[in-house]
């Protein structure tokens, strides 16, 4: 069983900041891209940020050069560090890891979501 959790979330005035960091664990074998996702109200789940297991990075236009996602492979780790936080990116948001386990398929597994309030 894999599980992800997340941490960091919470409320920030505009233009503030804010670090969300995800935890892969459980019989892992081999942790592939590493994600983040947000789901505001009434709208659907977006991707916000995808890196590599080399460390290859790409953004959603919404959030270049604002936000900046990381990860530390030893510890199963993955952060998405956010600068210059707007209203707009108000969201629920979910880590997202392509996992290969130990004696089952690789899959996809999400973490609960951690909710980011951003204040005008």
């Amino acid at each position: 069983q894999v599980q992800l959790v997340e941490s960091g979330g919470g409320l920030v005035q505009s233009g503030g900041a804010l670090r969300l960091s995800c935890t892969a664990s459980g019989r892992i074998l081999r942790i592939n891209d590493m994600s983040w996702y947000r789901q505001a109200p009434g709208k659907q789940r977006e991707l916000v940020a995808v890196i590599t297991s080399g460390g290859m990075t790409n953004y959603a236009d919404s959030v270049k050069g604002r936000f900046t996602i990381s990860r530390d492979n030893a510890k199963n780790t993955v952060y998405l560090q956010m600068n210059s936080l707007k209203p707009e990116d108000t969201a629920v948001y979910y880590c997202n890891a392509d996992v290969t386990p130990l004696w089952t398929s690789r899959n996809a597994y999400w973490g609960q979501g951690t909710q980011v309030t951003v204040s005008s």
